[in-house]
């Protein structure tokens, strides 16, 4: 019997993984007086976001833009399911 592999990706989301979205406004250096936007989706595990943290961190050492601030959402792709008792059905007797 072949042994079934499990999805990368799959096991990403077991391990907390979950849809981040992030926007970075900056200014540049020849204009100061704007406010640039930049929006990123990537997976990313909350609330560390690792990922997100490496990017900033190189965007600080090789992006001449300076970072005004930065908006995160996330949305973990696999949720524990919600379970609502709705009403008793008498066919089940």
């Amino acid at each position: 019997m072949q042994k079934q592999k499990v999805d990368p990706g799959f096991e990403r989301m077991i391990g907390g993984y979950g849809l981040t979205t992030a926007q970075i406004l900056y200014r540049m250096p020849d204009h100061p007086t704007f406010l640039q936007s930049f929006s990123w989706q990537f997976e990313d595990v909350a609330p560390d976001y690792p990922r997100l943290h490496r990017f900033l961190d190189h965007w600080k050492r090789e992006v001449e833009a300076a970072i005004h601030s930065v908006r995160v959402s996330h949305s973990r792709l696999i949720k524990p399911a919600e379970v609502r008792f709705a009403r008793e059905l008498g066919w089940l007797q």
